[in-house]
């Protein structure tokens, strides 16, 4: 339990005019097949895990699986008083070390995938979307939800051309819905965009074609041969790797927000020094 005084100057922290948001988490593997994106689904289960700490409600709007484990793209929306303010900090390249259970040699293997995060947009900001700059794509959605899912073109795809930006939903047998999540979702990588640029922040961060660059992780998950997970930004880190995986992620929430506030944040890197 964060004492009352400390989480009244956490909360002062987030004074940003989107961190009461609720949030979407966009977790994409990396290069590496199966073994990347069993790790996209770890990080994805580590936020979901987090949010029911919190008594947030979790939906996830598109999920893209790999045919022998894992997935390879997933957004999960996390609805509860500043979600984005607290999951801010989990913006970046995540980086697991571990022997690969994919690997008949029992080899150790590293691992990426990234995460992207943005703010839901309320209806008192607005954000205008020519009709002229969209392409629309309906699609089988696929995946979990019967025959009805995989034969009819329920999923949906929105596309930004002056920017790129994709946006796209699958999981709800409405193509309605789906085309009303998508919309919501695109609305609000748009609106991240916009405030990185008048932040004078690199907006490539947040670019569908190439979302981080690899090698520039934040976060290192280090599970053998013995285990660590480290923040490169912040210093913050524990030897209780799988305890984060199962969603303790304050302490490390928490060291981003003093560090952010100081104006003493480093950037991520590829240094292997901690591993």
């Amino acid at each position: 339990m964060i004492p009352l005084l400390e989480a009244f100057e956490l909360r002062s922290m987030l004074s940003g005019p989107q961190d009461a948001s609720n949030a979407y988490i966009r977790v994409q593997a990396g290069a590496g097949g199966t073994e990347a994106c069993d790790w996209a689904q770890m990080i994805v289960r580590m936020y979901s895990r987090w949010a029911e700490t919190k008594g947030y409600k979790i939906e996830l709007v598109d999920e893209l699986r790999n045919d022998s484990a894992g997935v390879r793209t997933a957004t999960l929306y996390i609805i509860g008083d500043y979600a984005y303010g607290n999951l801010q900090s989990e913006t970046g390249v995540h980086r697991l070390v571990r022997i690969s259970p994919f690997d008949s040699n029992a080899r150790r293997q590293t691992s990426f995938a990234a995460v992207d995060v943005t703010p839901e947009i309320d209806g008192e900001i607005d954000i205008v979307i020519k009709p002229d700059d969209l392409v629309r794509q309906t699609f089988c959605s696929g995946g979990p939800g019967g025959q009805h899912q995989n034969k009819t073109q329920s999923g949906v795809r929105y596309i930004h051309k002056p920017t790129g930006i994709a946006a796209e939903s699958r999981t709800e047998r409405s193509q309605h819905k789906n085309d009303d999540n998508a919309m919501k979702l695109l609305k609000s990588r748009l609106f991240k965009i916009e405030e990185q640029k008048r932040k004078a922040e690199v907006e490539k961060a947040y670019d569908e074609k190439g979302e981080v660059a690899w090698g520039n992780q934040i976060r290192n998950y280090v599970m053998q041969p013995y285990t660590l997970c480290k923040d490169v930004r912040t210093d913050q880190q524990t030897p209780q790797v799988n305890v984060v995986l199962d969603g303790d992620l304050d302490p490390f929430i928490q060291a981003y927000l003093r560090t952010k506030a100081a104006g003493k944040m480093k950037k991520g890197g590829s240094s292997d020094e901690d591993l």
